[in-house]
């Protein structure tokens, strides 16, 4: 089906070069799953590859791939490993979105931009457990002072994915002298950072996203590299195409295995496999039309907001796409299991976490309820022409 979307030589070499580490990231997947733990192999193979530049721009040494290009690998990647795939799509996305809105000043981004290509790990730490979701609007309970020249900041985030390997935090602090909320640049070594290991739930379990908390880091001014004096939530930014690229690739997964056992499971009730069943047709079909539809949305906003022309048209697309693809991944699982019956729920078998994981996408930005009531909002205003 992806192939369909393929537009260039340059996706399809890095998909071919992503499928040369299919097998290798497939046979892992159940077991960094059952121990929680962060498929540090993984993301090691990716930095070796150079794919963790890719979304830098070419200005800058990197691969200079749009939001296009990263959403087709991104949905690649967790078409073998969700976890892998989700981890390092933060990163993608987060580097993808600084270096585009040119969100610091020349000298942070050259900065930057040779950590990356150095192979840095980079990651946005914005929820807590006292404000929630960040999208919502909500003040950091994580502050900063300024003292003597220098910020320190004391807080604890929650929801930290990729803690174990990460090199850089991107933390966000209430300042009250500015009024405002800072975003600082913190290295992982850094004397009253740590990672407290908090992480203990059934999706995405590989992903380790621990608790980021801070004791009085200490930093100079040039570790502030954004000021914000409203919710990040509310600007266009199509670098989060990266989550709902997740959860499609790994509703692809689920759809691959139900077909294969499908094709292959033969009870003596039967003078053949199942896949000639009318029962087991039907729900194939449905999976593949959801998969269809999904999939066309996707790739159209991600085509839009690359294009210049078209993208001041954008309005709630990209949390209407993330909607719209978490819960068709979720039905899509849900009728693969269906297919393969109770075996799916089997330990051993690769469905079960499937379904586990696809449901962490509820709880990434934007919610289901957010985005649905923007979409009211958007069209009552304009009814009125506002």
């Amino acid at each position: 089906m992806l192939d369909l979307f393929i537009k260039n030589d340059t996706q399809r070499n890095w998909v071919q070069k992503l499928h040369v580490k299919e097998a290798e990231f497939k046979s892992k997947s159940a077991k960094y799953d059952e121990q929680s733990k962060f498929p540090k192999d993984n993301i090691q193979r990716l930095i070796e590859m150079g794919y963790t530049t890719l979304t830098l721009p070419a200005a800058y040494g990197g691969g200079g791939l749009s939001t296009y290009d990263m959403t087709l690998l991104q949905e690649t990647l967790a078409s073998f490993d969700g976890a892998t795939a989700l981890s390092i799509g933060w990163h993608m996305g987060v580097v993808g979105e600084i270096y585009e809105k040119k969100l610091w000043d020349d000298g942070k981004l050259d900065f930057f931009a040779d950590e990356v290509l150095k192979g840095a790990l980079v990651n946005r730490a914005v929820s807590e457990a006292q404000t929630g979701s960040p999208t919502r609007g909500g003040r950091p309970g994580t502050y900063a002072i300024k003292k003597d020249g220098h910020w320190m900041i004391t807080g604890r985030k929650n929801f930290t994915t990729m803690s174990p390997v990460l090199t850089h935090f991107l933390v966000s602090a209430w300042m009250e002298e500015k009024e405002a909320i800072g975003f600082f640049l913190l290295h992982r070594d850094l004397e009253g950072l740590s990672i407290e290991e908090t992480w203990d739930v059934i999706s995405m379990r590989g992903t380790e996203s621990h608790d980021l908390v801070l004791e009085n880091v200490t930093v100079d001014e040039s570790k502030l590299v954004e000021i914000n004096h409203g919710p990040r939530g509310n600007q266009l930014n199509g670098w989060v195409l990266h989550i709902p690229a997740c959860y499609i690739g790994i509703a692809q997964a689920a759809r691959d295995y139900a077909i294969q056992f499908a094709n292959e499971y033969s009870p003596n009730s039967l003078n053949g496999p199942i896949s000639q069943l009318p029962n087991v047709q039907n729900l194939i079909g449905q999976i593949d039309l959801e998969l269809m539809q999904a999939r066309h949305f996707l790739y159209s906003v991600a085509e839009a907001y690359d294009d210049d022309s078209r993208r001041p048209f954008i309005t709630n697309e990209h949390g209407a796409v993330k909607h719209t693809i978490t819960n068709s991944a979720i039905s899509i699982v849900d009728k693969a299991m269906r297919i393969v019956g109770a075996k799916s729920l089997q330990r051993a078998n690769p469905l079960q976490r499937y379904y586990r994981d696809v449901r962490a996408g509820l709880h990434n930005p934007p919610m289901d309820d957010v985005t649905i009531q923007k979409l009211a909002l958007t069209a009552l205003n304009k009814k009125k022409g506002v």
